[in-house]
């Protein structure tokens, strides 16, 4: 059947639209490719079949048109900008196809995916004269075979040997490095120690696994599972490194491998993505978004709270983030806040006035936590402040807002006969503080002090999320994360202390910053020196530990947990900045009076209008809320 030619990027738009609001239908998901866009994923065929009612007013039937490389469906899908990527963990069959074509004269490579893992994939079977080293490469925008550094699979045809390679290009000396240990080995030498004499090529780039082929076997004599393995560890790697310039990376941060090729050291670099497919099986279901920005935010500064709905999952993603990256139980403290908390002595205790040689320990354990913090620097500890603002936090807090500044110890006491505690303690960097919130009639606001140095993270419960999970609720089972994730602990922590670069388009953050406290200033919600630099290392972290996020991704989240927070005021105070601010998240900037009283009419997600969805999405709830009750601030019940 042939489709139709009159299909554009407008109606692909309203299709995905269309799925976003009804979902997939139970027979409609792909089997082995996906549209990607917006960090979402569609099934190529279900999103042209609904293209076809906005551009013709007819559902195309699926059954009469083919999906897959290089036909008419993925064509138009590719032809109007969209990508079209293989399905995650599943390029065996790509891997096979190229090692089989190999073994032919056939040169041509349309045919292959373009893209897996938000890389670019290119085959090369040799320009003109068919080479004997094919080679299969991922590569991160900004970087080419012939100009980079980048993962690929060299298959040396005369030697029947397939290499994975930490790859070097040839024709141009490459600005960035690989951050190997000195046991990596070469190509030059593995070649020289299996068969005595250097490769006809690429013998530079390094080894990271090898395969021996039998050309006889339908697979090549490969494991699949072992491949697929393979090739998600060299990519996390390469998608974590920070390639802005030349890669300097300390000795604690190289990637080593055992002695032996054919083991593989796992790669210990922090990757949430990892995180996220661990939850996500331990029954917790939180978006990658999330908590990208939930680890970026604990990097950047060790100091996060969670609010927002009741039983949304807040203290649930803390215990299961703690329990994924620490090796033993004593590594969490959950403190539930007390209503009659006046002073620091429930988290930090006090000398026993009656015995100068003993000192008053709290029993939930928050001291014993702070001190095995400070005597294990590269392991992570967690303090939970459950229902953190039952009691006014700046009561029982203060001690520790100053010190988060002034990197001073804590002073505890000044007896010479206590031995069991320090006199006094610090805040280490590998201790994370996140606090819980509820907003009810028993709860207090938090004071500009208290969210002027953290990121306030807020969690929303969607109606397709609940949909969702009433309709597929699993079990939660938070003992399977005990320790998958430890092995990125010291990682995480290095990651905490440490300066980060790479983010590079300081101008459009800074101009979006500039325009975001002109308008905050009319209402005194404007921020300081130490918000602009902490949402210049967010920046830099979320890079870091995802280069896919564009600019206004990250401005977003900054937006709402940095600039917001502290926005509250009458409806005769902070409408009009409301209305304002709204605009500023527009892409044309345009008035947004009409959008903020029908809020049904915005469409978040439209990314040829909205710049900032997550922001503008809160902003029109707080407009809704003073325009209804004549007073709003960030915080919700």
């Amino acid at each position: 059947m042939s489709l139709p030619s009159n299909i554009t990027k407008e109606h692909l738009l309203k299709a995905i639209k269309k799925i976003d609001i009804e979902g997939i239908p139970t027979k409609a998901h792909s089997s082995t490719y996906d549209v990607v866009f917006g960090g979402k994923k569609y099934p190529p065929k279900l999103v042209l079949s609904y293209a076809n009612i906005f551009a013709n007013n007819k559902e195309l039937d699926r059954n009469t048109f083919e999906g897959g490389l290089d036909t008419q469906c993925f064509n138009i899908i590719e032809n109007n900008g969209f990508k079209i990527e293989m399905k995650d963990a599943n390029f065996f069959p790509s891997l096979i196809k190229y090692l089989s074509q190999a073994q032919t004269p056939d040169q041509k490579t349309k045919s292959y995916i373009k893209s897996f893992k938000d890389l670019r994939v290119e085959v090369s079977f040799g320009q003109g004269n068919k080479t004997w080293v094919p080679w299969l490469a991922f590569l991160r925008e900004g970087h080419a075979v012939s100009n980079g550094i980048y993962p690929v699979f060299l298959n040396y045809l005369k030697y029947d040997v397939l290499i994975l390679a930490f790859g070097l290009s040839d024709t141009n000396k490459p600005q960035n490095s690989w951050p190997l240990s000195p046991s990596v080995k070469t190509i030059n030498q593995f070649f020289l120690e299996k068969f005595n004499h250097k490769p006809p090529k690429y013998g530079d780039s390094f080894v990271y696994k090898y395969y021996f082929l039998d050309k006889n076997k339908n697979t090549f004599s490969l494991n699949e599972n072992e491949v697929e393995e393979d090739i998600s560890n060299i990519i996390s790697i390469y998608k974590n490194l920070n390639l802005n310039g030349t890669t300097s990376i300390s000795s604690n941060q190289q990637i080593v491998f055992p002695e032996r090729n054919e083991q593989i050291l796992k790669s210990k670099i922090f990757n949430y993505v990892s995180l996220a497919l661990d939850l996500r099986n331990a029954g917790l279901a939180f978006s990658e978004h999330l908590i990208l920005r939930f680890a970026a935010s604990l990097i950047t500064k060790p100091f996060v709270i969670l609010t927002g709905l009741s039983g949304s999952g807040k203290t649930k993603l803390v215990q299961a983030f703690a329990r994924w990256i620490t090796e033993k139980d004593n590594q969490l403290c959950i403190v539930p806040i007390g209503a009659d908390w006046t002073n620091r002595e429930p988290l930090l205790g006090f000398p026993n006035a009656l015995d100068p040689t003993k000192y008053s320990i709290p029993e939930n354990g928050a001291l014993q936590l702070l001190i095995s913090a400070n005597e294990n620097p590269d392991k992570p500890y967690f303090l939970i402040l459950d229902e953190m603002n039952l009691s006014h936090v700046e009561r029982y807090f203060a001690d520790f807002l100053s010190a988060m500044e002034s990197h001073e110890p804590i002073p505890l006491h000044a007896e010479s006969g206590i031995v069991d505690v320090p006199t006094n303690i610090k805040l280490p960097k590998n201790l994370f503080i996140i606090g819980t919130v509820n907003i009810d009639e028993t709860t207090y606001m938090f004071s500009p002090k208290v969210l002027d140095r953290a990121n306030a993270i807020e969690f929303r419960v969607t109606e397709s999320e609940m949909d969702n999970y009433l309709k597929n609720a699993a079990k939660l089972d938070l003992d399977k994360l005990k320790a998958r994730g430890a092995d990125m602990a010291s990682d995480f922590v290095l990651k905490a202390k440490t300066e980060v670069e790479g983010f590079s388009d300081y101008e459009n953050l800074n101009s979006a910053l500039l325009l975001f406290f002109s308008e905050l200033k009319k209402v005194g919600a404007e921020f300081g020196y130490r918000t602009a630099s902490e949402i210049k290392r967010f920046s830099e972290v979320i890079h870091s530990l995802d280069a896919g996020w564009d600019t206004n991704h990250i401005i977003d989240a900054a937006i709402i947990q940095k600039l917001l927070p502290k926005l509250h005021g009458s409806r005769r105070k902070i409408e009009p900045s409301l209305r304002a601010l709204a605009s500023l998240c527009l892409v044309q900037q345009d008035d947004a009076t009409k959008l903020l009283n029908t809020p049904e009419t915005i469409d978040f997600k439209d990314v040829e209008k909205v710049r900032f969805p997550i922001s503008l999405e809160k902003i029109t709830r707080m407009h809704k809320a003073v325009v209804q009750d004549g007073f709003t601030s960030f915080a919700e019940a």
